[in-house]
């Protein structure tokens, strides 16, 4: 009888114990349940396209497990759980803030992408359509061309009337490399016309390197032909549409001193004041310009006047 009321005791005395336990354990299976919830969701974000794999979490369960010594309490295993839990959840809720970080930076770099495409395709456009071209722009008229009116402003000619023609394209390169056409070499029975001819029309249809080598042939073939002074100096010009004022400046240099009577030595001196312009060698430009005004200034007409004076405005001279 005695027994049977001690184990009543026991019973009752470990009934409180029991029930905490129990509501223990039910209150972390309810906060592992969420926490394998909130790991889905993630899952669902960090490879929304499954691929079956799994964050492995950082939390371990202790190594080396010891029992406890004489006389020390033991530590549940409920309360264990219950502290990788909290760990559990303390990670769970870095995940989601640096997974929303990662979302708002990847955000705005679509965003600086999308404006620097909008804006690079806006400029490949501009570039494909190309600028119109502005009438009565460009350097000295250029009838180099007898069927265009004979030779330059700076004299007379046995071409013809003089009916000079302004060429936007001499000054301003076009941004697209032109479609190469083919050009018809011209025969009419004077060898140093069809070639020098030919050269223009290759300059004209801004084969520039083509033209360049068949101008030089001129030069070299016909030198003591009226053409030849036109050749040198269209040369000259062909490297500077081609963006290539060095060249063009020692082009046009060599025909104003080795041809000083050549009907074109006057426009080579002007081009050249424009080349050396280009180059940043003002002081030399505005010699050249002294020196054609000096030479060729009495039977300049007007219109290469006007040129040189804005040259000299260009390039700064006093």
């Amino acid at each position: 009888m005695r027994k049977s009321i001690l184990i009543g005791v026991c019973l009752a005395a470990l009934m409180p114990t029991a029930i905490s336990t129990g509501a223990q354990a039910q209150n972390v299976e309810g906060r592992v349940g969420k926490l394998e919830s909130e790991m889905r969701a993630v899952q669902r974000k960090v490879f929304p396209g499954g691929a079956g794999q799994m964050l492995q979490p950082e939390v371990r369960a202790p190594q080396n497990e010891q029992g406890p010594g004489p006389g020390s309490p033991a530590t549940s295993a409920l309360a264990d759980v219950n502290q990788r839990v909290t760990s559990l959840e303390q990670q769970m809720t870095s995940l989601t803030e640096q997974i929303e970080q990662n979302q708002n930076r990847t955000r705005q770099l679509q965003d600086a992408f999308d404006n620097y495409r909008r804006s690079n395709d806006a400029r490949m456009k501009t570039l494909e359509t190309g600028p119109a071209p502005i009438a009565g722009t460009g350097g000295p008229t250029e009838p180099d061309d007898p069927s265009n009116g004979g030779p330059s402003n700076a004299g007379s000619s046995n071409d013809g009337p003089s009916r000079p023609t302004t060429r936007p394209e001499t000054a301003s390169r076009p941004t697209t490399a032109p479609t190469k056409v083919s050009v018809e070499k011209p025969s009419t029975g004077d060898p140093a016309e069809d070639e020098y001819m030919y050269g223009y029309r290759l300059w004209a249809a801004k084969q520039y390197p083509q033209a360049q080598a068949q101008l030089k042939k001129v030069v070299a073939d016909y030198p003591k032909s009226k053409r030849a002074s036109y050749a040198q100096n269209l040369l000259g010009r062909a490297y500077l549409d081609e963006g290539k004022p060095s060249l063009a400046s020692m082009a046009f240099y060599d025909n104003y001193k080795k041809m000083p009577d050549g009907e074109r030595a006057p426009d080579s001196l002007l081009y050249l004041g424009q080349a050396l312009t280009k180059l940043n060698k003002p002081a030399d430009a505005c010699k050249v310009y002294d020196e054609l005004n000096d030479v060729y200034g009495a039977k300049m007409a007007s219109a290469m006047k006007g040129q040189v004076a804005a040259g000299r405005s260009a390039a700064k001279c006093k």
